[in-house]
């Protein structure tokens, strides 16, 4: 079984994130950038099947600049055996339909059974990135389930719904993402931070790969900075407490 994993880089989302006001793009160094939480859950998906199965291969597919390489570092130390990144000036700013187009033409240079996302990042919150490489692929797609069984032809799952629980299946090979009910990741240990210096990584460029969509990327017409917060509305109970937040909840159509 050989295991395609999505990685995304993206602003910690314990600190501020900002936009490069000249650009609109993300400004990189207003904050530390970390692997995706949603994502170090795909992998553990990924490595829990590889606990059992010993055989299996898991790889990393990351788009994104120089420092997208700690994150796939970081996937390596859980227990990755090696990872794609695929770098390239002209990838700068790409949306959805760019971005999907470059990571499907980047699995089209290797082989897989399976590939695992997130279902949505906690920065650009799409949550159709792995639908969209589906279909550039040709491939079924079970998307936001919460649970995963794998076999060594087929995939399953459980889905939640407004009206109850869903049990999607697909023949291999196919692309899942998962959700944040998938179980957290597992901590690295000392042998695996080590060893994940020499695990390879290819580096891929544009002109590596065969990609048939446009050059879209997102154009940021005005940008504006967050409000600063101000003080909030205090109601001391004088006996009629009550009828002010009342009021308040009203004038503020809350309720």
């Amino acid at each position: 079984m050989k295991i395609i994993v999505l990685v995304k880089q993206v602003p910690d989302t314990y600190e501020e994130r900002k936009l490069d006001t000249a650009t609109g793009i993300l400004d990189r160094e207003a904050s530390e950038p970390i692997i995706d939480e949603i994502v170090e859950r795909a992998l553990e998906t990924a490595l829990s099947y590889k606990d059992s199965h010993k055989d299996t291969e898991i790889v990393l597919l990351s788009m994104g600049p120089d420092g997208v390489t700690a994150s796939l570092r970081k996937g390596l130390s859980l227990g990755a055996d090696s990872a794609i990144h695929v770098i390239d000036d002209n990838l700068s700013g790409s949306d959805l339909v760019r971005t999907s187009a470059v990571l499907a033409a980047a699995l089209a240079t290797t082989d897989y059974d399976l590939i695992i996302a997130g279902n949505e990042s906690t920065d650009g919150r799409g949550g159709v990135m792995p639908a969209m490489v589906a279909e550039h692929l040709g491939l079924p797609h079970l998307t936001s389930i919460d649970s995963v069984e794998i076999t060594d032809t087929a995939i399953s799952g459980a889905r939640e719904t407004e009206n109850g629980t869903l049990d999607v299946h697909a023949s291999l090979p196919a692309v899942i993402s998962i959700t944040e009910r998938a179980p957290e990741a597992r901590f690295p240990n000392f042998k695996g931070i080590l060893g994940a210096k020499k695990k390879p990584i290819t580096v891929l460029s544009l002109g590596d790969l065969s990609v048939a969509e446009p050059s879209a990327h997102s154009l940021i017409l005005s940008t504006a900075e967050r409000p600063a917060r101000e003080a909030g509305t205090k109601i001391i109970d004088e006996g009629n407490a009550g009828v002010e937040l009342a009021e308040f909840l009203v004038a503020g159509h809350l309720i």
